[in-house]
């Protein structure tokens, strides 16, 4: 399997900023406004997010949650080994706010359209809008695009995007790994 290196920490760390200055465009104080990171892997850019919309930009009043989809995937009954659900952490209405969902690669889109439904356990949202880090624009199942997007990537099948956060893999980097005709 060979690895390349699509964007490395100095890069990640510039995109961030411009989705978090995106996101004060558009939201402005946030009052109304809610981040939705989808377990598992969407958790650690919500948080970084928000740690840079908190500290660099004096946002106060910014409501940060994590959704759990696991039990609402299209394949949960179809795999070989059993999923393992991680916690949704909602303490908040969503009733009547806009939500933005925080995942870290748009694939197939099939984990949003999950988290579409499952959001509606918590309320009727007034909006819905997607923030990705990237976007593997040639690969969707389904008629979802992002609404921000750090990093449009064409990646085909027998590639895979990696994402590591420094928080829990040890560096801020994503990868293309290329899986090899005999792996």
């Amino acid at each position: 399997m060979s690895q390349k290196t699509l964007l490395n920490s100095k890069e990640v760390n510039i995109i961030l900023h411009r989705l978090a200055c995106q996101l004060i465009e558009k939201h402005l104080d946030f009052s109304n406004t809610i981040l939705i990171g989808i377990q598992p892997r969407g958790t650690f850019l919500a948080n970084r997010l928000s740690q840079i919309l908190k500290n660099d930009y004096q946002v106060s009043d910014l409501k940060l949650g994590f959704l759990d989809i696991t039990f609402f995937r299209d394949d949960f009954r179809r795999n070989e080994k059993p999923f393992e659900a991680n916690q949704t952490q909602i303490d908040f209405l969503v009733e009547d706010k806009n939500v933005v969902f925080i995942d870290d690669v748009l694939y197939t889109g099939r984990s949003i359209r999950a988290a579409l439904t499952a959001i509606q356990s918590f309320g009727r949202p007034k909006s819905i809008e997607l923030l990705t880090l990237i976007d593997r624009r040639f690969s969707r199942d389904l008629p979802i695009q992002p609404d921000y997007r750090g990093r449009q990537v064409d990646a085909i099948n027998n590639e895979k995007v990696v994402v590591k956060w420094a928080e829990n893999d040890g560096e801020d980097a994503v990868y293309i790994e290329v899986k090899g005709l005999n792996n």
